[in-house]
């Protein structure tokens, strides 16, 4: 039986406009309310869209990605030397996780000099040679920004230990509260990101400091205006040098709650899945989220819209929000369109999907951020798969279906932002706790650390089977490189007729089209574990996208019917195991899909921009079997790491 479950037009509700001015501090309340406008249709690009909102973001971790010196550390030269390979993948904009003079404890997220470039990573020469190249390649470049808190290393900081005015108040300073005992303690029960209290005791200033990470990393009181305006200088700064737009690092961090009240577990929290001092543990609505940083990020996308009336270019904001919080603080980051905040608040829903999910499951994610997300000019959804901080959809889901996942993230309508490797199909590396690197995987010691190590995904990218897989000339890496880069590598995948990054290149280039542009699309669940959706826009080819993510073959029986396309279709972008070529004709109602494979199919046009035209080499061109050209490949079960 077909059952439809979504569907997704290009009719615009219309936005009721606010009638009086208010302040910022309201604007934020309003926007954490109900009164943002929702609905079940909305558009899926304005007419005029910006250079934005339908392109591909590639994000660089730059630890990881390239090391130029032999040193064994990704840097901004190596990133630099790879700028072709960026450009031949078709994206839109680079964004460059953090490159900040920072000593390390983070890796980059604990900046000690917001305008200077780390020592590990190059030189401020060498980040003005990349972003230089970066344009002259048609290539945006966005950068990490970290608002919330710096090192403890910091000029800043330092000051405000000693008292030194300005500075004194420059970070979230506490005496403390006296118990029972008369014992002085933390003035609230906060839990760090990283485990353990988020108080630490300063003998110097004797004081408590907050960090909602590690202890290095001190929060900044942004309810001082002159830290307001010091980040303000500080993006300016950045922006002077040429960047497009920035990340900004876990803003729903930056203010917390004036009373410093406690908090109480999650709903349904069990001590078998987090203990009390985990983060995750408690219900956070005292420490994030606050109305105070809905106006924060309103304050910066107006000094961005003021500089785009002078010079007409638009940078944009990205806004990272706790994967905690709930779906109306997350969206309402967007703000609406009368009070428009970020560009692109990050859509961690996904990450929720694993293994187990079926094609409902999938729907349903896809649905409940459309559903929620407001529906205004300029409000765009958008798809994340992996990043920094996550198990690698490779290893989240299976190898075999990285061609699906790559056919969602980036043919479903809005901003598709893709995390280096994931193009090719890398997977998270095991790495033992004598390996283990990461701050937050230290804090959960050596019986939870693989629940919280992020290193996994953090291992080098692999560009050949050379030394240290072509990332470095070094054999000793910052982390092991994947004992699978042998047969799992860019080089390779550049020469094979049948690769992950082939498939990636023609989506990308797909997702150029005026149909995945424009056209609206409609999600089916043909079975429980068969997903489609079809993209349809008038005059010009219809394009539908089958995915198998079970365990069996199965057919498309029904696909027709509940889609409205014709008899036959035209394969054009198969996966690499799903059998068939670019270019062939089959039946709509009849493909027979392996396991994990996934087709783009259309009802004509665009085989000529894929490089498929009149291919001699296509086998069984008017079957809806398979060729015999099918690839295998390994997955690792994980799964993912934050609760929904």
């Amino acid at each position: 039986m077909i059952i439809q479950i979504f569907s997704y037009s290009s009719a615009v509700p219309p936005v009721t406009s606010l009638r009086k001015k208010m302040k910022l501090i309201f604007v934020a309340a309003f926007l954490l309310g109900t009164a943002l406008e929702r609905g079940v249709t909305g558009s899926v690009a304005p007419k005029n869209a910006d250079w934005w909102e339908n392109t591909v973001f590639y994000q660089i971790y730059p630890r990881s990605f390239k090391d130029s010196d032999g040193d064994g550390i990704g840097d901004i030269k190596g990133v630099a030397e790879k700028v072709e390979y960026l450009k031949d993948l078709g994206i839109g904009a680079v964004w460059l996780s953090p490159v900040f003079k920072s000593p390390m404890v983070d890796f980059g997220y604990d900046i000690s000099d917001y305008r200077d470039i780390s020592p590990i990573f190059g030189t401020m020469a060498d980040f003005d040679a990349l972003a230089a190249r970066l344009k002259q390649a048609g290539l945006k470049l966005i950068v990490d920004f970290v608002p919330n808190h710096s090192s403890d290393q910091h000029e800043w900081f330092q000051k405000s230990i000693s008292k030194e005015d300005p500075y004194t108040d420059y970070y979230v300073w506490h005496d403390g509260k006296i118990n029972e005992n008369g014992t002085r303690v933390p003035p609230s029960n906060w839990v760090s990101n990283f485990g353990g209290s988020a108080w630490t005791w300063n003998e110097n200033r004797q004081q408590y400091y907050l960090h909602q990470f590690g202890w290095q990393q001190p929060d900044l009181n942004f309810r001082n205006p002159n830290v307001v305006r010091e980040m303000k200088d500080i993006l300016k700064f950045w922006i002077d040098k040429g960047v497009d737009g920035f990340r900004m690092d876990a803003v729903s961090h930056m203010f917390e709650d004036q009373e410093l009240r406690d908090e109480s577990p999650r709903a349904g929290v069990e001590e078998t899945d987090t203990l009390p001092d985990e983060f995750t543990y408690h219900d956070h609505i005292y420490m994030l989220n606050q109305p105070e940083s809905y106006a924060m990020v309103r304050e910066w996308r107006v000094m961005f819209d003021e500089l785009r009336q002078k010079d007409g270019i638009q940078r944009i904001i990205m806004t990272e929000i706790q994967h905690n919080s709930t779906i109306q603080k997350t969206v309402a980051y967007y703000g609406n369109e009368s009070f428009p905040l970020a560009h692109v608040p990050f859509n961690f829903k996904l990450f929720h999907l694993n293994r187990d999910s079926n094609a409902n499951d999938f729907i349903n994610m896809h649905k409940f951020w459309l559903d929620n997300m407001p529906k205004a000019k300029g409000m765009v959804a958008n798809w994340i798969w992996g990043n920094h901080d996550n198990v690698r959809p490779a290893s989240r889901f299976y190898r075999e279906l990285i061609d699906g996942i790559n056919m969602l993230g980036l043919l479903v309508p809005g901003v598709a932002i893709v995390y280096n490797g994931d193009e090719i199909g890398m997977t998270d590396t095991y790495i033992r706790w004598d390996q283990t690197i990461d701050p937050m995987a230290f804090k959960a010691g050596p019986t939870r650390y693989r629940k919280w190590s992020r290193d996994g995904c953090r291992t080098p990218f692999q560009w050949d089977t050379s030394v240290s897989a072509g990332f470095s000339t070094h054999s000793k890496t910052q982390l092991p490189v994947n004992p699978n880069y042998w047969v799992l590598n860019a080089k390779q995948q550049m020469e094979d007729r049948y690769s992950n990054l082939k498939v990636f290149k023609k989506l990308v280039e797909l997702k150029k089209k005026q149909t995945f542009k424009k056209g609206d699309y409609q999600f089916y669940a043909l079975t429980d574990w068969l997903l489609a959706f079809t993209r349809k826009l008038d005059g010009f080819s219809t394009y539908a996208v089958v995915i198998n993510l079970g365990s069996d073959l199965t057919t498309t029986k029904g696909l027709a019917e509940a889609a409205g396309l014709p008899s036959n279709l035209t394969v054009i972008v198969p996966s690499v195991n799903s059998g068939f070529e670019s270019g062939q004709v089959v039946e709509t109602d009849n493909v027979l899909l392996r396991p994990k494979a996934s087709l783009v199919l259309s009802t004509g046009g665009g085989l000529s921009t894929l490089g498929v035209k009149n291919n001699p080499h296509v086998a069984n061109v008017h079957s809806s079997q398979p060729c015999d050209h099918g690839l295998r490949s390994s997955g690792l079960r994980a799964q993912a790491r934050w609760p929904l």
